[in-house]
């Protein structure tokens, strides 16, 4: 996706405009349109990616809940438990699925407020359950596990141990939670200089489970060297 100014987005209740890109809600699903092209380093055919993408929330959760004392930084799991379907023109590929739907808000950047975090979700046989936890700028840190009912309620329980795994290519430190410590990661989808999105084989709750997990280092992103490659991996726009 392509970063642009401010005079490219527009919002308002139901939409969201970033360039010839939009997020809308169209009655209880969530469509996103992509009209972009991929203008990655050594890429110079600049394909153009373009499809709809449509989020069917299966349970809507509304509660919101803050990441730091003074609510800097908030984390809304909206669909814990959703379906999936995408319809990509440009390349010609479609397929359908489960998903999950969160977004992160705040009023300062993440680098302002965190150093590290990680984060995991899985679905289980009913409902879907959430880990996160981190590191703050400051150096307090922050942990949290909930699960989410089919009716897409949260409620607090209580974090499994710690299961460390593997560094990722670009050496950034990953973990989860887990029954008994233990977790193996079947695949790792992004594995950038800050951030890395994996595909895991876990268990929880007494269930085995397949669960996406991230882990984000903003003391990497802040840093010159990695402020001066992001354009090459995602272009910006003026206007």
């Amino acid at each position: 996706m392509t970063e642009r100014g401010r005079s490219a987005v527009s919002r308002d209740e139901s939409n969201l405009v970033i360039g010839p890109s939009a997020v809308r809600w169209d009655g209880d699903v969530l469509e996103i349109t992509i009209e972009e092209r991929d203008k990655r380093l050594f890429n110079p055919f600049q394909r153009r990616v373009a499809g709809v993408v449509r989020v069917i929330p299966e349970a809507l959760n509304p509660v919101a809940f803050a990441l730091d004392p003074a609510a800097n930084h908030v984390w809304h799991c909206l669909a814990p438990v959703a379906r999936i379907e995408v319809e990509m023109t440009s390349p010609r590929v479609s397929w359908k699925g489960r998903a999950y739907l969160d977004h992160n808000r705040g009023s300062e950047p993440l680098e302002a407020g965190f150093r590290t975090w990680h984060w995991s979700r899985a679905h289980m046989k009913e409902g879907a359950v959430v880990c996160y936890e981190g590191e703050r700028a400051d150096g307090s840190l922050f942990a949290s596990a909930l699960r989410f009912g089919a009716d897409g309620a949260p409620e607090p329980v209580e974090l499994p141990p710690v299961a460390h795994l593997p560094r990722s290519k670009w050496r950034i430190a990953r973990s989860t939670r887990s029954d008994i410590g233990v977790a193996r990661v079947r695949r790792t989808w992004e594995d950038t200089p800050f951030y890395a999105r994996s595909e895991l084989a876990s268990r929880f709750a007494g269930e085995e489970v397949i669960a996406v997990q991230e882990s984000l280092d903003m003391v990497r992103f802040a840093s010159p060297l990695v402020q001066f490659m992001l354009p090459y991996r995602m272009p910006r726009k003026r206007g």
